[in-house]
């Protein structure tokens, strides 16, 4: 943070963590400190598997030694031979390539699976989509998976640009629609998607894109709670043509 300056919300963790860094440099936006604090507060408390995909100049590596609890699993991976010298007790450097599904087996396969995963790589959209893709079912339930800086969906030496269906931003709205497919109106063009099966969540920061599992194989149940009674209903998916109770209530025709 900038000294002087803490964003609302901000675990003090960090704070303290930031005036007791060493040589090892540390880069991250002010506004990803909020994030971190509202998402993985949950984890901090108890030994966790967690994964981080870039090392750089090695900073984060103490930070997140220190954040999450003794007996923690803490893997980091980078494309760069040279990050392997930023390794510290406690943690695990791999080298290899973010994209390669080889190298993201063999990663599942040694320390998997992840509570928590860390994209903080090359952020070329396809790179981020691939790692996504790949590293998803490595995830436990309940898990998170963070996406950083992918404000470089809008930069085409990035893979991206406004509205480009490539990048990754685009990637993650899609995911959006997936999550919501178990309530399609419309069979032909939106159907139901597996995804959502286990995608309880995508949440939109700025620069940051967070997805949570939450394995769910029944449909959502819609419950009715009345003088203390609670009926359950699982029929409302096959119902299609549905209208709003309030459709045509101002005055407005009903359009067929």
């Amino acid at each position: 943070m900038v000294p002087g300056y803490t964003p609302a919300g901000v675990d003090k963790y960090f704070v303290e963590h930031l005036k007791q860094t060493g040589e090892k440099a540390l880069n991250k936006w002010t506004h990803y400190f909020p994030v971190y604090s509202r998402e993985l507060a949950r984890f901090k408390n108890r030994p966790v598997s967690f994964l981080e995909i870039g090392v750089f100049r090695g900073g984060s590596l103490p930070m997140w030694k220190g954040y999450f609890a003794e007996g923690s699993t803490l893997v980091f991976i980078d494309i760069d031979p040279a990050c392997k010298e930023h390794e510290i007790d406690g943690t695990h450097i791999r080298i290899g390539n973010q994209a390669d599904p080889a190298f993201l087996a063999s990663l599942i396969e040694e320390f998997g699976p992840f509570d928590v995963i860390l994209d903080d790589g090359s952020h070329i959209s396809e790179h981020q989509i691939a790692s996504y893709e790949y590293l998803w079912p490595a995830i436990k339930n309940e898990g998170v998976y963070l996406v950083e800086d992918t404000h470089t969906s809008y930069w085409p030496g990035f893979g991206g640009g406004y509205r480009n269906e490539a990048s990754f931003m685009e990637y993650a709205k899609r995911l959006v629609d997936a999550m919501h497919s178990w309530y399609t109106d419309e069979d032909e063009t939106f159907p139901f998607d597996g995804r959502a099966k286990e995608l309880c969540a995508v949440r939109f920061y700025d620069s940051v894109v967070v997805l949570e599992k939450f394995l769910q194989e029944s449909i959502p149940v819609c419950i009715t709670a009345s003088d203390g009674k609670v009926i359950a209903n699982q029929n409302w998916h096959k119902v299609r043509g549905r209208r709003s109770v309030f459709a045509g209530k101002d005055g407005t025709p009903i359009e067929d």
